[in-house]
């Protein structure tokens, strides 16, 4: 850290949500394990997550191409799914609306248990925000 920084000037504090807020690994992997009993949903959530920056890559391709634009992480989620589905052989487990259920794991992310008083404590004092590429559920 740079010593001139003076944190008394500090203002408003931003957060990443995915990792910093809330447990994306074992939120996913507990609603794998729901939906595919017996399923490892650590090892599935893990391969799940890893299609994220190659997904985005192809995306960011499309548009660069000027063929296509704007994707919403909700959808890539899902098509990120339906590929470690069929990488662990499970494709056939789950119907259209099951997949698109569990495709909305990450609405529904438990937060890690010293996020909300951490936050509380924090807004006291600062302005405080959420940073995400991730879908904004209200």
């Amino acid at each position: 850290m740079d010593a001139a920084f003076d944190a008394s000037d500090l203002k408003v504090i931003a957060f990443d949500v995915f990792g910093t807020v809330v447990d994306w690994h074992s939120g996913i992997a507990a609603e794998v394990e729901r939906v595919l009993p017996g399923v490892e949903g650590a090892t599935f959530a893990l391969a799940w997550r890893a299609g994220y920056q190659p997904a985005m890559k192809a995306v960011m391709e499309r548009i660069a191409a000027g063929e296509g634009g704007f994707t919403l992480l909700d959808e890539l989620h899902l098509s990120m799914l339906e590929q470690v589905l069929r990488d662990f052989d499970l494709a056939d487990r789950l119907d259209t609306a099951a997949k698109r259920d569990l495709s909305r794991a990450w609405h529904r992310l438990p937060a890690w248990p010293d996020s909300v008083p951490g936050l509380t404590r924090l807004k006291k004092k600062f302005t405080i925000c959420t940073l995400s590429n991730g879908t904004s559920v209200c």
